[in-house]
């Protein structure tokens, strides 16, 4: 028994090398391994055998390489791996791709073979993806942060960490350093637009708050326990929706007008996912739309190479004039 660990191990300990890099020397191998040459090629054998693709290579340095094969052999990972294909595989349930169903088995198989102490680490994991159009790269999380987060999301501890500013005197919610640490009942661990956010009810400033991961710095030990608060609005994905746009928590845009376009309602509802497009005919169509302010809403339908009539309100027809003014004053510059 004790030969069969020993020789279970190194096999593992040769996949290892053998994912790490393209290729490895025979000779490498067994001094890594602290085994001989011969020992080397016996255990290449054996991985062969569970379906590994390991190819030989001649020359000097003669050696192994780990190549792509027809069918997976059994993987191995390292405690990190597991923990991100986990939050991979948990996010890809939610996205709407049509792999939600196998994601999710995929996710149960990767739990049921994890040791309990990566088990207990995903199990508390709870994670939204709500990915609105024109997503960007997501911005870096330290993978302990979103544990910490989701473990206090999970046992609805109360949580405390440090929430710096943007940039150097920047505000967007942020604190200047040696400002108290923030307070809050966690609600909900979600990515949008390619960054995490933390859902939560802020003690202190009692209102709801979103939280940037990338900046939360968390500090322990958590607070007490607490009984979650009801979300405006119930969904997470139309609370975050309403604070992102700037609006009371209605759901809607602070600013909603409606103009008629001399476009097909076809070739502006491709551009215009949250609008609404009604045609008039084959050659016009009515848009209503909504942005964080009148000349943001006024830009972006401007931005239709089309004739516009605005059908209201007066402050949409306002912002038209007033980036008129704007455009003409750019166009007279550069005369």
């Amino acid at each position: 028994m004790g030969i069969m660990l020993k020789t279970s191990g190194r096999l593992l300990s040769l996949l290892s090398l053998l994912q790490a890099r393209r290729d490895w020397p025979g000779a490498l191998l067994a001094e890594r391994l602290d085994i001989s040459p011969r020992t080397v090629r016996r255990d290449v054998d054996r991985l062969r055998e569970l379906g590994y693709p390991i190819a030989a290579f001649k020359g000097p340095d003669g050696g192994y390489r780990l190549e792509a094969g027809a069918q997976l052999p059994p993987l191995l990972f390292d405690d990190e791996q597991a923990v991100a294909l986990a939050i991979a595989l948990q996010i890809a349930t939610t996205t709407g791709a049509g792999i939600e169903e196998a994601a999710a088995r995929a996710l149960n198989t990767v739990r049921h073979v994890m040791p309990q102490r990566l088990r207990h680490r995903i199990d508390t994991l709870q994670v939204s993806a709500v990915e609105p159009p024109g997503t960007r790269p997501a911005a870096q999380v330290d993978s302990s942060v979103l544990m910490a987060v989701s473990a206090a999301v999970h046992a609805r501890e109360v949580l405390r960490f440090d929430y710096p500013p943007a940039s150097p005197g920047g505000t967007a919610d942020g604190d200047p350093i040696g400002t108290p640490p923030r307070r809050v009942q966690p609600h909900h661990l979600i990515t949008w637009g390619g960054r995490w956010y933390l859902v939560a009810w802020d003690l202190d400033r009692e209102d709801w708050r979103t939280f940037r991961a990338d900046r939360i710095t968390p500090r322990t030990p958590t607070g007490p326990r607490f009984s979650p608060r009801e979300l405006p609005g119930g969904a997470v994905a139309a609370f975050l929706a309403s604070r992102f746009r700037g609006s009371d928590g209605s759901g809607d845009w602070p600013c909603r007008g409606e103009v008629i376009l001399d476009l097909p309602a076809a070739v502006v509802s491709v551009y215009t996912r949250e609008g609404v497009v009604e045609e008039l005919g084959p050659q016009r169509c009515r848009l209503v739309l909504g942005s964080w302010s009148w000349p943001g809403l006024a830009a972006a339908i401007g931005r239709f190479d089309a004739d516009i009539e605005v059908v209201g309100p007066t402050e949409l027809r306002d912002a038209f004039a007033h980036l008129a003014r704007r455009y003409a004053r750019a166009s007279a510059s550069l005369r």
